[in-house]
């Protein structure tokens, strides 16, 4: 798996641009048969960090949310691996993700909501989770969508100690 350890760990993003350009930064990273998890509530920037990893891969666009076509392949531009993004939300299984036929072993495959079907399809995986602010006495419901930082926390699962 191809991630910089360096990465490792939880990061403050300011802005959508600089989570999209995190999303670069580890999409230029990224191999064949590479598995993202992301997790996260509604508006905390999945996508947008897609959309990044999306650009360092040089892969065809636009990027937008899978939640209706629950999957999309965006081809290489630069001859590298397809990436596949995946929203896995409405998905009641990880057969029912099996069912997409997707080719994990040639693509960097990026799947929202699919914490809890990861450990089915794959042996370890980069998981990513990114946190917003969700309301409350700390936010007034007006800045949920705004420019607000986040917190994105890096692991790779299972994790594996080194000697």
């Amino acid at each position: 798996m191809s991630i910089d350890p360096a990465f490792l760990g939880r990061l403050e993003i300011s802005t959508a641009d600089a989570m999209e350009n995190l999303g670069v930064r580890i999409g230029e990273q990224l191999e064949p048969g590479d598995l993202i998890v992301l997790t996260g509530p509604l508006g905390a920037g999945k996508t947008t960090f897609t959309r990044g990893i999306a650009e360092g891969l040089g892969v065809r666009g636009p990027v937008q949310s899978p939640t209706f076509v629950i999957a999309r392949t965006h081809p290489s531009l630069v001859d590298g691996p397809p990436l596949v993004h995946v929203d896995a939300y409405r998905l009641g299984s990880a057969a029912e993700l099996d069912d997409l036929d997707i080719d994990f072993t040639r693509s960097v495959v990026v799947i929202e909501w699919g914490r809890p079907m990861a450990s089915a399809i794959a042996d370890s995986w980069w998981d990513i989770e990114l946190e917003r602010p969700v309301g409350g006495a700390d936010v007034a419901d007006e800045d949920l969508d705004a420019d607000a930082p986040r917190v994105v926390t890096i692991s790779r699962t299972p994790t594996i100690l080194e000697p």
